[in-house]
């Protein structure tokens, strides 16, 4: 898992079949990288989250024929960035 900031949506109208209607997260690490999340937890813009990846990203958004590899896991409530 990694904590991540949700820096806005992505909208994407043409989509292959295993990844549904799900909404769409654009994810910034704490390093800076960019990623594309599946997001079944509602999150917004601004919202620090935390992730999980790989064959897990599958079972996280509660369908593992989803095809993910990222998925937001859960909105984070309290965190302190520094530490």
């Amino acid at each position: 898992m990694e904590i991540m900031q949700v820096t806005g949506s992505l909208v994407c109208s043409q989509r292959v079949p295993g990844l549904e209607h799900w909404n769409l997260r654009v994810l910034r690490s704490t390093k800076g990288k960019l990623s594309v999340a599946v997001d079944p937890v509602g999150a917004s813009a601004g919202n620090w989250v935390f992730t999980a990846s790989g064959s897990a990203a599958r079972f996280a958004c509660g369908n593992p024929e989803t095809h993910t590899d990222l998925t937001i896991g859960g909105i984070i409530d309290f965190w302190e960035p520094d530490g």
